[in-house]
Parts: structure tokens; C-alpha cells; sequence
């Protein structure tokens, strides 16, 4: 069996485009000093294509759409 990797973070901090590619990169937040409120700091960047991103993003669409259905999301009706 092949051995599969996992990585966590607590969100986006930056995506972007460059060089012909889409750029994302993720934080994590860090815990701040003497109390203070966590910073993020990247720790992955993932690069793909235009037309990878546009595949990703239609997912994650779909992916919303469902769980708006299923009451887990609420739109924010503006």
C-alpha cells in the first residue's frame, strides 16, 4: 500500500497568479505571544494550471451546494 500524506490548515492566506499558474498558499494560525491573537503562517503553496484550478473550483462548488442542501452551509444573502 502507498503511503498517503495529509496536511492541515486553518485556511487560505494567499492565492494568486503567477508565472502562468495558480498559486495557493496555507496557513496555519500560530499561537501568539504573552496572549495574543495566533498569527497565520504559511506553510504550504500548491501550483497548479488554469484549467486545474477551474476543475478544483467547480468541485468545491459542487461540494458547497450540497452542503447548503443538506443544512450544513447557509447562503449569505447580501
Amino acid at each position: 500500500m502507498t503511503e498517503k500524506k495529509e496536511i492541515f490548515a486553518d485556511g487560505m492566506g494567499q492565492i494568486h497568479f503567477a508565472g502562468n499558474m495558480v498559486r495557493f498558499d496555507f496557513v496555519t494560525l500560530q499561537p501568539g505571544e504573552n496572549g495574543a491573537a495566533p498569527t497565520p503562517e504559511s506553510n504550504v503553496r500548491v501550483i497548479m494550471p488554469p484549467q486545474g484550478f477551474l476543475a478544483a473550483f467547480n468541485s468545491m462548488q459542487q461540494l458547497i451546494d450540497k452542503l447548503v442542501e443538506a443544512g450544513v452551509l447557509q447562503k449569505n444573502e447580501k
